[in-house]
């Protein structure tokens, strides 16, 4: 794999981003590519591992060292074909996922000297999309049976293109006015342009799959309604009810979830900058909750409050301070409690506090637990907080209480389970945490079946990617029991059935998070 040596020869080129203080005057995505020749030198750096544990790194199983040696041959379209036969989305994991494969590689042993993976997959979906070489490839033959995805985020996008691609008919239900989810309403545009979305939907509609933007299931469509149109129903609605901070003070004005701000910013984008795909549904009347000329405090230290941060300062707030109940990390990768290949706790400067320091308008506190809220006229004016304790359950420490001024509070705390009332509408059994309780991917109702977040718990891209791929599997597992209709004898082998992951295609409920590999999937992936 690659060039003999490589490694010791060619340097680690990071990805590159531009200017943290400049690019925040405007909403373009920041990432800077490079040249394919340059990207070709990254992937020449792949050594012939005996275990390549980038493999296992990645939950999609991607075969990345496959995809290295064919970008440093200059052999581009056989990359996409075998980045394709595992990743329907490659440019989204590209874009946003943290690369947990770069950690599992051999060469982070030496940490900081990864293969730039990452890097080369952008490369790759880049220039196929460039060249043309992603085209719909609807299928072959039709089964005559019908599928319900209800949810159009990552994993229902990824099962709704699978389970077409096998042949069903596919109706993709979204309550909001366009598909994407967390990805598009969530993520904001300078980490992922939302026409780099749009045109993956593009894709799928010319696959013959029926979009139905702003419909809500439960509410516009019933439940009944939904199993009685269709064969098999797909759940892939989220884990979407946010943690909420219960102290004295909570119910004042201008204390939000960080993704009610993070919905209207991105639909201020969508309505406002230019180059953005028009909406697909009515889009809702956005909330009066903005960051402009105002103290903003984020709580919570992960990508969600990342991104609060990020879109408050290109908003024109006076400052911004973000709060993380935890500990400040390790600056190097803590041998004794994440040792390689794990993912490495330690720290990571964000995208949006490198934006903050560049233009000294925020900065990023660990340690801290807020015990109040204070207010004047019912809206926030203040945040009692402390040193946290640096054990469970973290409380104050004695001593420590202090004020911070708060004009904006965005709670970035993360999400507990999926929102109840479609789960409980169709009568889904749940798991101790409030997730659909579905080690298989089907649910306790037969022919129900469930991926992503709702599932497995608020979790990666790369995670929702690769459900959507298994639960696509298992259903269409379930419609070939039911019989085909039309043109597909049931002794022929049904879509998927000889994929590599026939060994060890399922997660139970152990919690433990290996790779699912999941071979070419359903139907043909030559174009994902």
């Amino acid at each position: 794999m690659g060039e003999l040596g490589a490694f010791l020869k060619i340097e680690r080129s990071n990805v590159s981003y531009d200017d943290p203080a400049q690019r925040l005057g405007d909403y373009k995505e920041f990432l800077t590519p490079r040249p394919v020749e340059e990207v070709a030198q990254q992937g020449a750096r792949c050594m012939e591992c005996g275990v390549p544990f980038c493999h296992n790194g990645c939950p999609l199983g991607n075969l990345i060292p496959d995809w290295n040696d064919l970008v440093y041959r200059g052999r581009m379209q056989d990359a996409i074909r075998q980045l394709h036969a595992t990743n329907n989305f490659p440019e989204f994991t590209g874009r946003l996922c943290p690369a947990p494969c770069e950690a599992a590689c051999v060469l982070e042993i030496r940490e900081g000297d990864a293969v730039t993976i990452k890097q080369v997959e952008n490369t790759i979906i880049n220039t196929a999309w460039d060249n043309g070489w992603v085209v719909p490839e609807p299928p072959e033959v039709e089964t005559g049976r019908t599928v319900a995805v209800v949810g159009a985020g990552p994993a229902g996008l990824a099962a709704a293109q699978q389970l077409r691609r096998a042949g069903h008919t596919v109706t993709l239900f979204e309550r909001d006015e366009s598909p994407g989810g967390l990805m598009r309403f969530g993520v904001p545009d300078f980490k992922i342009e939302k026409s780099v979305i749009e045109r993956r939907v593009e894709q799928l509609l010319a696959e013959g799959v029926d979009l139905r933007c702003g419909v809500e299931v439960g509410k516009d469509v019933s439940v009944e309604q939904l199993r009685a149109d269709h064969d098999a129903v797909v759940l892939t609605i989220g884990s979407r009810v946010p943690r909420d901070l219960p102290v004295p003070g909570r119910e004042l004005d201008g204390i939000h979830s960080a993704m009610d701000y993070l919905y209207v910013r991105n639909r201020w984008v969508a309505a406002t900058q230019p180059d953005q795909p028009a909406p697909r549904a009515q889009a809702p009347e956005p909330a009066a909750i903005t960051a402009k000329g105002k103290h903003v405090v984020v709580i919570g230290g992960g990508d969600t409050g990342a991104d609060c941060v990020g879109n408050s300062l290109r908003e024109g707030a006076l400052s911004v301070t973000q709060l993380e109940l935890l500990p400040e990390p390790p600056v190097k990768r803590p041998d004794d409690r994440t040792p390689w290949p794990l993912w490495p706790q330690k720290f990571r400067l964000s995208y949006a506090m490198e934006e903050a320091q560049a233009v000294d308008k925020g900065e990023q506190d660990f340690s801290v637990v807020t015990t109040e809220f204070t207010g004047e006229d019912g809206k926030v004016a203040a945040l009692r907080i402390a040193d946290a304790q640096p054990a469970p359950p973290f409380g104050p420490v004695p001593g420590t209480e202090r004020e911070l001024k708060a004009d904006l509070v965005l709670l970035a705390m993360g999400f507990l389970h999926p929102e109840p009332e479609v789960v409980d509408a169709l009568g889904l059994a749940k798991d101790p945490r409030g997730n659909v309780k579905a080690p298989t991917y089907e649910t306790s109702e037969q022919g129900i079946f469930v991926a992503g977040d709702a599932r497995r718990g608020q979790s990666l891209i790369v995670w929702a990617i690769n459900e959507g791929r298994q639960a696509a599997r298992m259903a269409d597992r379930y419609l070939h029991g039911l019989g085909i209709d039309a043109g597909h004898p049931s002794d022929e082998p049904y879509a998927g059935q000889h994929d590599q992951a026939d060994a060890g295609e399922v997660q139970g409920d152990s919690g433990a998070e290996p790779p699912l590999h999941a071979g070419p999937g359903l139907g043909s992936a030559k174009n994902g």
